[in-house]
């Protein structure tokens, strides 16, 4: 099958590239300048290679023909693009035309509508954990390290909060001590919320990471890696909840491995297909 790519930061793209290379389809890329490392280049000159292209944000109606010329009719979103940057935006005339669809600008609402404009050109959006499933985190205890009893208070008061401010598209994680909110995450990230946390309450935090009620698996999927737990062990953050499922762990067994070296706790939520929460 001949499948797009359409590539933001992160090394969810090159999984991505991986995953798709080992079903045997036909990867056309689409690297967003702004955001992809410039690495991906070097991933795509793999075996079999993959046609690169590189657009600036905005440039919607070059992406689309550079995925038509190449006979793509399915793609997969891999890679966050800040939100920060949708304010830089210089549209094109399809961009524009998306745009102009809008009520809002928040996340589900600017890629939903190009998604739109794709499948209006005939290329269909796939779930972008689509060629990852392994990488899904699994539901239960996923380190050495258990909960305290007020850690896992922390954490049950947490779900509340994250899935209220997630259901709202502002962002999808929060940080917890005793049983209060220490800082919530709308456009910054993940690690900056880890880190203002750790500022603000000291050792000791817990951090919540959830899917939205209603979570669209083609973008905007909640990602851990790495430099998640880097970011934690800075902060002093001791837990992780994810939701299971729905949660990219982009270093595999290679994450859990380090949370158990640095003593941290990683739980998967697991959640019902009617967004309930069945831990």
């Amino acid at each position: 099958m001949k499948l797009g790519l359409i590539a933001g930061n992160g090394r969810f793209p090159f999984l991505a590239l991986e995953g798709a290379r080992r079903l045997g389809h036909d990867v056309t890329i689409v690297a967003i300048q702004e955001e992809t490392s410039p690495a991906l280049e070097k991933a795509a000159a793999g075996d079999p290679p993959a046609d690169l292209h590189w657009v600036s944000l905005g440039q919607l109606g070059k992406c689309i023909a550079i995925l038509r010329d190449a006979g793509v009719t399915r793609a997969v979103m891999a890679g966050q693009v800040k939100h920060t940057k949708v304010f830089g935006i210089v549209p094109d005339l399809t961009a524009l035309k998306a745009l102009s669809r809008l009520d809002t600008k928040n996340t589900d609402a600017l890629i939903s509508a190009v998604a739109d404009v794709l499948a209006d050109h005939g290329i269909d959006l796939e779930n972008s954990t689509t060629f990852l499933e392994p990488l899904l985190a699994r539901p239960g205890l996923l380190t050495r390290r258990a909960a305290t009893e007020d850690e896992r208070e922390d954490v049950a008061f947490g779900y509340r909060m994250a899935d209220a401010i997630a259901g709202l598209d502002i962002g999808q994680t929060i940080v917890v001590k005793d049983r209060a909110v220490v800082a919530v995450e709308a456009m910054e990230g993940t690690d900056v919320v880890i880190a203002r946390a750790g500022q603000l309450a000291g050792p000791g935090v817990s951090v919540i990471k959830v899917a939205k009620p209603d979570q669209d698996m083609r973008f905007d999927v909640p990602v851990v890696g790495l430099p998640t737990l880097a970011a934690m062990r800075e902060a002093g953050a001791t837990v992780l909840s994810v939701d299971a499922g729905m949660t990219l762990v982009l270093d595999g067994e290679a994450f859990y491995q380090w949370a158990d070296e640095h003593q941290l706790t990683v739980v998967g939520r697991e959640r019902g297909d009617d967004g309930v929460d069945r831990r």
